[in-house]
């Protein structure tokens, strides 16, 4: 028989659920009208050391010390960048230096691979269309309309992400102006938290960003490593396959493995695929299997090395690896451990411990009947 206290545990529950997904889903729909104020406030929190020290040791006024917190900011990161390109630069110069006997190499052996192997089988090919019925005809006419809608379709994405970029500049102004203003009148926005903010919650807040720094940087910590270990097999692999340059290349393919959809494949794939083409069954079957050795290595090191940096269980982190597979595909490697850290911290600070009291036994002076 249903008791009164279960039918309310049942009600409480799915009014938190109702409250959990209409959160969700107002928050994601602000978030897209209102994205570059949410980067800005963390860029301004981030830069908030470095505006007290200049307010408190340097004497400057709220105003020039969020100024020039956010101009030290930007020199960082531009140095950072900049230190990266150079990097790629340095390493791809005497690269492509070979690019141009490279090419004059491959095209003469894919215009033999096209006379020998190629334009045979084609001829074959027209032969049998000229064998084909009306209906046949007609079929492989709508496959080839089918095939020139997609790219037609593919051209007009294209088009519309080009056009898509001065509103990218607009969203980067609005942003640089508003870390300047929230970093000025930070403070202000400090004391309207504290002022209005239940002292519970904000227990909990404090929580919850200690937390996220500490598995956010164990993910970054534990994404250098695999790319370290990504660029020294890369190094090995070339070093002993007699390719020049190999610890440039190792460096730019290690570099590569930040790419969220195929990393490393970026380059290796290509690589061997052109290696094939030009004949060089040797060279392209060598990269190939070091391509093949790093799928392997990274899978095998992957879990261990996200769950002792972000003190997270092996198991956990192979399921979110796999259900951010295959619910987002490549990207979905970095989005389902993301989710799993998020889901973490908010057990650690006792989110979930509540909400379980809550569907339980409801408020604290509710007693159950």
């Amino acid at each position: 028989m249903v008791t009164r206290h279960f039918a309310w545990m049942v009600l409480r529950m799915a009014i938190i659920v109702a409250i959990i997904a209409a959160s969700v889903w107002l928050f994601a729909r602000i978030f897209s009208l209102t994205y570059p104020f949410w980067l800005a406030a963390l860029f301004a929190w981030m830069l908030q050391p470095v505006v007290r020290f200049l307010q408190h040791r340097l004497r400057f006024n709220s105003g020039f010390a969020s100024l020039f917190g956010l101009l030290g900011g930007i020199l960082v990161i531009s140095g950072i960048v900049t230190g990266l390109v150079f990097l790629v630069y340095y390493s791809l110069r005497e690269f492509f230096e070979q690019a141009p006997q490279w090419i004059e190499e491959g095209t003469a052996r894919i215009q033999i691979f096209f006379n020998n192997t190629i334009l045979p089988h084609w001829q074959q090919v027209l032969g049998l269309f000229d064998n084909l019925d009306t209906e046949q005809h007609d079929l492989f006419a709508q496959l080839g309309s089918r095939v020139a809608d997609g790219l037609g379709n593919f051209g007009q994405t294209a088009f519309d992400w080009v056009i898509g970029v001065p509103s990218f500049l607009v969203a980067f102004f609005f942003i640089i102006l508003s870390i300047y203003f929230m970093g000025k009148s930070w403070s202000f926005y400090e004391d309207v938290y504290e002022r209005n903010v239940p002292g519970s919650l904000r227990r909990k807040a404090r929580e919850f960003i200690h937390a996220l720094q500490f598995r956010f940087l164990g993910f970054v910590r534990a994404q250098l490593i695999l790319m370290l270990v990504t660029a020294v097999i890369v190094f090995i692999g070339l070093l002993i396959l007699g390719i020049e340059h190999a610890w440039m290349l190792a460096i730019v393919v290690g570099i590569a493995e930040l790419l969220p959809y195929l990393g490393t494949g970026t380059i290796l794939i290509p690589w061997f695929i052109y290696l094939f083409i030009t004949g060089d069954i040797s060279g392209g079957l060598g990269i190939a299997i070091l391509y093949a050795i790093i799928l392997i290595v990274r899978q095998l090191l992957e879990p261990k090395i996200l769950s002792s940096n972000m003190n997270l269980n092996p198991v956990a982190v192979l399921i979110s690896l796999f259900a951010g597979l295959q619910a987002f595909g490549a990207v979905g490697l970095f989005i389902g451990p993301l989710l799993l850290v998020l889901i973490v911290i908010l057990g650690d600070i006792g989110f979930f411990k509540t909400i379980f009291s809550f569907i339980k036994e409801g408020f604290q002076d509710e007693r159950p009947t």
